[in-house]
C-alpha cells in the first residue's frame, strides 16, 4: 500500500476514525476526571552493613541477596500483621463490620486487613546504596502517611526480634548447658579431692620428687657399698689364705710389730748365745722357749686382725643386702607413685578439660544474653513519610496525550479495518491492482471546473503508468 492509497482511505473513512478518536480520548478525559485521587506517601530507612558489635562479624549482610531478603520482610504477612496490631484497627467496629461483609466471618480480622494493606503497599530498595523506600497509596493522604510510617515502624520491630528471638532461644540453650557444664567440673573436682585425700596426695609431683630423690640415694649408697663389699671380700679371702700375715691390718697393726720386733730380737739374741753356749744351755733352752711364745702371741694376734676383717666383710655384706633390700622397696613405692600420678593426672585432666568447657560455654551465655537484651538494630530510618500535598493518581494530562496516541493509533487501525472489509477504487492503483493493467490515462470529473493557475486535473488523476505523457492543455 502506498502512501497515497493511505491518505485516500483516511480521507474516505474519516468520520469513523474521527469518532473513535473523539470517544477515545473523551472517555479517557471522563474516566480520569471521575477516579478517585489517590496519594501516595513515601518513608526510606538504610540497611548499617557495618559489622556486628557484639559478635564482630557481618551475619550475611555482605551477600548479595541480603537487600532482597530485606524487602521480602517488609512486605512479609508478619510485618503486615504487626501493623494492624500496631494500630489496633482489630478494636474498631468499622473495620470489623467491612471484615464480615467482605469475608462474611471467615479467617481472622488481622490477616485480611494485613491482606489488604499488602496490595497498597509498594518497596523498592536502591540500586547502588543501600537505602529502601516504602509507599504506601491510599486516598486519604493522612491514612497514607500513617500506613508508610507504620510500615516502616513494625519492620524495625520484626527486623528486632529476628534478632533477639534466636539469642534467647540461644541464651536459654546454653543457660542449661551451663549448668551441666559447672555440674560436671564440680563432680570432677571432687573426684580429685577426694584422690588427693585418699592417696595423701597435696600436690601430684611433690611426693614423687621426694621419692625419687630417696631411690637415688639408695641407688648411691648401694653403688658405694657393692665397692666396700667387693674390697672386704678380696681381704677375706687373703686373709683366710696363705698371706694373710701380709694384709695392711696386720702389717700395721702395732702389736704385732712390737712382737715381731721381740722375736727378731730373741731370734739374734739366740743365734748369739748359740754359737757361745750351745743348744743345751738353759739360757738357749729359754730363749727359744720365749720365741716360740712370742710366735704363736703373733699368730693369735694375726688370726685376731684377720677376724676383724671377715666380720668386717660380713657387716658389709648385710648392709649391702640391706640396702639393696631397701632399693627394690623403694623402686616399688617409686612405680606406685607414678601409677598413681598417672591416675591423678587423668582426673587432673578430667577437672581441666570441665573448667575448658565450663568456660566457654559461659562466654556464649553471656555473649548471648546480651545480644538478647539488645534494643538496635542494623535498621534504621532515614526518612519518614510526611503528607503528601498533590494526589499521584490519575494523572490527567498523561492519561490525555496517552489516550491522544492510542485513539490516533485506534483510528487508523478502525479505517483500515473497515476499508479491508469493503474494498473500493480510490486511486489509480487501485484499478490496476484490480484488472490487472496498466492505466494509460484519467478522465477529469464532470464537475471539474478550470481556473487560471490550475490543472484540470488533480495530481492524482494526472498520474500514468509506465512513463505515459501527460495530456496537453487546450489552447
Amino acid at each position: 500500500m502506498s502512501f497515497g492509497q493511505f491518505i485516500s482511505i483516511l480521507k474516505a473513512r474519516w468520520w469513523v476514525a474521527a469518532l473513535i478518536f473523539g470517544l477515545t480520548v473523551l472517555t479517557t478525559l471522563v474516566i480520569s476526571l471521575l477516579m478517585p485521587k489517590q496519594y501516595v506517601a513515601t518513608a526510606s530507612v538504610v540497611v548499617d552493613m557495618k559489622p556486628d558489635l557484639l559478635s564482630g562479624s557481618f551475619p550475611g549482610m555482605m551477600m548479595p541477596t541480603y537487600m532482597a531478603t530485606q524487602v521480602d520482610v517488609i512486605q512479609s504477612d508478619r510485618v503486615a500483621q504487626k501493623v494492624v496490631r500496631n494500630l489496633k484497627l482489630t478494636e474498631n467496629p468499622q473495620v470489623r463490620q467491612q471484615w464480615l461483609d467482605a469475608t462474611k466471618g471467615e479467617g481472622s480480622v488481622e490477616a485480611w486487613l494485613a491482606e489488604t494493606f499488602q496490595k497498597s503497599l509498594d518497596v523498592k530498595p536502591s540500586r547502588e546504596s543501600n537505602v529502601i523506600s516504602v509507599s504506601y497509596k491510599a486516598p486519604d493522604p493522612r491514612f497514607a502517611t500513617g500506613l508508610a510510617n507504620a510500615f516502616v515502624q513494625a519492620y524495625l520491630d520484626t527486623t528486632l526480634e529476628l534478632r533477639v528471638d534466636p539469642a534467647k532461644q540461644y541464651s536459654n540453650f546454653f543457660d542449661t548447658r551451663s549448668k551441666e557444664a559447672r555440674a560436671a567440673l564440680e563432680a570432677a573436682q571432687a573426684r580429685l579431692s577426694a584422690f588427693q585425700s585418699e592417696k595423701g596426695i597435696i600436690a601430684n609431683d611433690e611426693r614423687l620428687d621426694v621419692e625419687n630423690s630417696r631411690l637415688n640415694e639408695l641407688s648411691s649408697q648401694l653403688v658405694a657399698l657393692q665397692a666396700v663389699s667387693s674390697e672386704s671380700g678380696s681381704r677375706q679371702a687373703q686373709a683366710q689364705g696363705a698371706s694373710g700375715d701380709k694384709l695392711q691390718e696386720v702389717l700395721n697393726n702395732p702389736i704385732i710389730s712390737n712382737l715381731k720386733v721381740e722375736q727378731a730380737r730373741s731370734e739374734a739374741r739366740l743365734q748369739e748365745l748359740s754359737s757361745k753356749l750351745g743348744d743345751s744351755h738353759p739360757q738357749v733352752i729359754e730363749i727359744k722357749a720365749n720365741i716360740a711364745e712370742t710366735r704363736k702371741r703373733i699368730e693369735s694376734e694375726t688370726n685376731r686382725v684377720t677376724g676383724g676383717v671377715t666380720v668386717s666383710n660380713t657387716i658389709n655384706k648385710q648392709r649391702l643386702a640391706e640396702v639393696r633390700a631397701s632399693l627394690e622397696a623403694q623402686r616399688e613405692k617409686v612405680l606406685h607413685l607414678k601409677a598413681v600420678r598417672d591416675e591423678g593426672s587423668v582426673i587432673v585432666r578430667d577437672v581441666e578439660n570441665a573448667q575448658r568447657s565450663y568456660d566457654a560455654v559461659l562466654s556464649r551465655l553471656t555473649q548471648t544474653n546480651l545480644e538478647s537484651q539488645t534494643t538496635q538494630s542494623n535498621v534504621n530510618i532515614l526518612t519518614q513519610a510526611t503528607q503528601p500535598l498533590e494526589a499521584s493518581s490519575p494523572k490527567v494530562l498523561r492519561n490525555t496525550l496517552l489516550s491522544v496516541v492510542i485513539g490516533a493509533v485506534l483510528a487508523i487501525a478502525s479505517a483500515m479495518a473497515l476499508e479491508l472489509m469493503d474494498r473500493r477504487v480510490r486511486a489509480v492503483e487501485d484499478i490496476a491492482a484490480a484488472v490487472g493493467l496498466p492505466v494509460l490515462g484519467l478522465i477529469p470529473k464532470p464537475n471539474a471546473k478550470r481556473g487560471k493557475g490550475v490543472s484540470p486535473l488533480s495530481l492524482m488523476q494526472q498520474r500514468l503508468i509506465k512513463s505515459l505523457p501527460a495530456p496537453k492543455r487546450s489552447a
